[in-house]
């Protein structure tokens, strides 16, 4: 459903002539109908300009995007308003990915508006209150402001917003990350419910590893613009092959804090480096305990080390 392929996605940096952000470098996945991949990674890692590059909020430097078969990539706007149903996205804040000075039912009828569904918002009044009610949202709510809610009602109508259109795949940025814990699973089962109704196909960026390894089918780990590590969920939490997804994971939070039960380090050695000015051949050999020459001269490549289990490093075997 979706396909991306050596995506690139670099911003030039003011004031200093050719420098330039290494947000995403050569980022490559495929997701199928009705399937969830988790994006998962450090912040500034580069997962949300993969997400907004995806959906050509951002221009992209090089690579190609492939949506349901169509290669959308060098597509100009106009080209791209008939494809722009099928892809729609959730934003992480939606206090400020609403527009405090519309209604509801403005907020929601907008799309339906600008793909020329319906002429106005009282034509679209009828699909606006479908809407709401499936994100668990009534008609009394259609007239009220976005400051009228709380985080969770205002996510739910981000989510509505996203789904009128009957897109085919849903990019979730974060979505939940701003959220309470028990408004988390909340929202978490709304969109597990539209999936299974609908057959949407999710791309789920988080940082939270657990949440992640919940609704996700197959989980991909980001560093520094790259990806590292893509394999099935579970397989991932239970045998992490890429140092810095181990590093990952022994940061998590446990129930038992005592000494016996540590895993070893729970923090990644180092600070992560500048994007303008990357390492050379593997991004994360600089707080690497496993690093050794060649990984300051040879870029790993992501390679299946069995069961579709992806890595790139240099030292697994």
């Amino acid at each position: 459903m979706l396909k991306v392929e050596n995506l690139v996605k670099h911003f030039p940096v003011s004031g200093k002539r050719g420098a330039k952000v290494h947000a995403v470098d050569g980022v490559t996945f495929d997701i199928q109908q009705g399937e969830t991949l988790g994006l998962v990674g450090e912040s500034g890692c580069g997962k949300s300009t993969v997400a907004r590059t995806v959906i050509r909020m951002y221009e992209p430097t090089a690579g190609r995007i492939e949506l349901d078969g169509t290669d959308i990539t060098s597509l100009s706007q106009r080209e791209l308003r008939p494809i722009r149903p099928q892809i729609q996205m959730v934003f992480q804040d939606p206090a400020s990915s609403l527009n405090s000075r519309m209604t509801v039912d403005e907020i929601v009828a907008e799309p339906l508006i600008a793909q020329r569904v319906v002429r106005s918002v009282r034509e679209g009044r009828d699909l606006v209150r479908e809407i709401l009610e499936a994100v668990g949202l009534s008609k009394e709510h259609m007239g009220r402001y976005p400051h009228e809610f709380s985080g969770g009602q205002r996510q739910r109508i981000g989510i509505a917003r996203a789904l009128i259109l009957d897109p085919k795949v849903v990019i979730a940025d974060e979505a939940i990350s701003a959220l309470d814990v028990s408004v988390q699973a909340q929202v978490i089962n709304l969109l597990q419910d539209f999936q299974q109704e609908r057959g949407i196909t999710y791309l789920f960026i988080a940082h939270d590893l657990a949440m992640v390894r919940h609704v996700s089918d197959r989980v991909g780990v980001m560093y520094l613009g790259a990806l590292v590590e893509l394999c099935d969920s579970e397989e991932i939490y239970r045998n992490p092959l890429h140092p810095y997804t181990q590093g990952l994971l022994r940061a998590v939070p446990i129930a038992d804090p005592s000494p016996s039960a540590r895993r070893g380090e729970a923090s990644i050695e180092g600070d992560l480096p500048s994007p303008i000015n990357p390492p050379s051949g593997c991004r994360f050999r600089t707080r690497c305990p496993l690093a050794q020459e060649i990984c300051a001269t040879v870029v790993p490549e992501m390679r299946d080390v069995g069961g579709g289990h992806q890595v790139a490093c240099h030292m697994v075997a």
